[in-house]
C-alpha cells in the first residue's frame, strides 16, 4: 500500500515538474527576469523622507519651492545640485509698475533670463510704448489693472513698484502683500531714499530713522513709503512672508517720462527743447544719481539674496544741481543757460547713500558714472521728442543699453 501511493504521488507531482525541467526550461529564464524587475520596481516607489526644520508650537509651512520641487519630478534635487541635463526652474514673477521707467528695465532682464513676468499696471505713469518690444514674447503678460483693487494671480516672486504720490500707495502695498501671503511668494517693496527725509545725518545709513516732516507737501509719499516699509516688516514677522526691502536713491536713464518733474529729465528735456535750465535754490543742494541698468541689478541681487534689509541702493557719487547743470551742459549744449527760481518747500539739502551694506551682503556696488549713462539717456530723449537717432556728441547709442 505505502508502495503503490508512492508511485502516486511522483506521478502527480514529479512527473510535471521533470517535463517543465525537460522541454520547458524558457519558462525559467523568464522568472529569473521577473524577480529582480519586480524588486527593483518596489524599490523604486517608496521615497526618500524630506526633513524640514520646523520650531514647535508653530504651524508647518513648505515653502512654495519646496512644494514645487516635490511635486515636480523633473526638478528633484536631493544632493543639492542640479542633475545634468536639467535646467533651473523658471520663475513666474510679476512686476508691478512694470510698464514704467524703471519697471520696464527689470522685466527686460527678467524675460532675459528665462522667466515668465506678468506686468500689472494702471498706466497712470507708465506707458505701453515702454514694453512695445515685449508684446510677442509668450512668456510675457501684460495687464492694465490698479494695484489699489486685490489681485489673484500664482506667481513665485512679486517686484511691487507700482507707487504714485498719493495713499493709494499704502493700499496697494497692503493688497500685494496679501497677495504674496496667500500663494506663499517672495515679495521686494521697492522704497525711497525720501524715507530719510531731509537728513540730518550724511551720508545716510539704513539704521537712520530720518528727518520727515509728517504734514508737509511732500509727506503723502514720504510718509506713504515709511508705511509701505511698516506694513512689509509686520508681514515678514507676524506672517512668514518672504521679504525684501530697498531704498532707491535718484535713478536716470532712458525710457524717463519727458516731464516728470525729476531733475535729470527735467534738465535734459529743458536742453534739447533749448529752455533755460531751472535751478531751484542757489543750486548747492547735492544728490546721488544711479543709472538705471545698476538699479535693475541690484533689485534682483535683492530678491535673490537671503537678506530682509533695508537695503540702500544709490550711486555714492555726489553732484550739486549746479554741478548737474554743467554735465548737462558738457553733453548736450554747452550755450544752455541757467535760470534760478525759488526753492520748493521741505527740498532736501543733502542726499547720499552709504551702500556699505549692500557692497558687504549682496556684492552689489554701481558700474555706471554719470558722465557715461546721461548720453544714452539723451539718446533716448531726443528720439522721443524729435525722431532723431542720431547720437549726441561723445555719447552710446540705444542699443548698448
Amino acid at each position: 500500500m505505502i508502495g503503490n501511493a508512492a508511485k502516486r504521488w511522483s506521478s502527480l507531482v514529479l512527473s510535471p515538474i521533470k517535463y517543465l525541467l525537460r522541454e520547458q526550461r524558457y519558462i525559467f529564464v523568464l522568472i529569473g527576469l521577473a524577480i529582480p524587475a519586480i524588486v527593483f520596481n518596489v524599490l523604486q516607489v517608496s521615497t526618500p523622507s524630506v526633513v524640514v526644520d520646523h520650531n514647535p508650537g508653530e504651524p508647518l509651512r513648505i515653502p512654495r519651492r519646496m512644494t514645487y520641487e516635490l511635486h515636480n519630478p523633473t526638478h528633484v534635487n536631493i544632493g543639492g545640485k542640479v542633475p545634468l541635463g536639467l535646467k533651473k526652474k523658471q520663475l513666474r514673477v510679476v512686476v508691478t509698475g512694470g510698464a514704467g521707467f524703471v519697471g520696464s528695465h527689470l522685466v527686460d532682464r527678467l524675460l532675459a533670463r528665462g522667466d515668465s513676468v506678468i506686468v500689472v499696471d494702471n498706466f497712470f505713469t507708465g506707458r505701453k510704448d515702454n514694453l512695445l518690444h515685449q508684446l510677442k514674447n509668450p512668456r510675457f503678460e501684460l495687464m492694465r489693472h490698479d494695484v489699489v483693487e486685490p489681485l489673484l494671480l500664482e506667481v513665485d516672486q512679486i517686484y511691487h513698484l507700482a507707487c504714485p504720490a498719493s495713499p493709494t500707495n499704502v493700499v496697494g502695498t497692503l493688497n500685494m502683500l496679501g497677495l504674496a501671503k496667500r500663494v506663499g511668494a517672495r515679495f521686494l517693496l521697492t522704497s525711497t531714499s525720501e524715507v530719510y527725509g531731509d537728513p540730518l545725518q550724511h551720508p545716510q545709513v539704513e539704521t537712520y530713522w530720518g528727518n520727515v516732516n509728517p504734514i508737509g507737501v511732500r509727506s503723502c509719499y514720504d510718509e506713504g513709503k515709511r508705511v509701505a516699509e511698516t506694513l512689509t516688516m509686520d508681514y515678514h514677522r507676524g506672517l512668514n512672508v518672504e521679504a525684501r526691502i530697498a531704498r532707491i536713491f535718484n535713478t536716470y536713464g532712458p525710457r524717463m517720462c519727458l516731464d516728470d518733474g525729476r531733475v535729470v529729465s527735467n534738465f535734459v528735456a529743458q536742453a534739447l527743447r533749448k529752455e533755460p535750465l531751472t535751478v531751484y535754490g542757489d543750486g548747492k543742494q547735492t544728490r546721488s544719481f544711479q543709472y538705471v541698468s545698476d538699479l535693475v541689478e541690484g533689485l534682483m541681487r535683492l530678491m535673490e539674496g537671503d537678506h530682509v534689509g533695508p537695503f540702500n541702493l544709490g550711486n555714492p557719487g555726489e553732484f550739486t544741481m549746479l554741478e548737474l547743470a554743467q554735465v548737462v551742459q558738457d553733453t548736450i549744449d554747452p550755450n544752455a543757460k541757467i535760470e534760478y527760481r525759488p526753492n520748493t518747500e521741505d527740498d532736501p539739502h543733502k542726499r547720499k547713500p552709504d551702500i556699505s551694506k549692500a557692497k558687504k551682503l549682496l556684492g552689489w556696488e554701481p558700474k555706471v558714472s554719470l558722465r557715461e549713462g546721461l548720453p544714452l539717456m539723451v539718446n533716448d530723449f531726443k528720439q522721443r521728442l524729435f525722431g532723431d537717432e542720431k547720437e549726441v556728441t561723445g555719447g552710446t547709442s540705444l542699443s548698448a543699453i
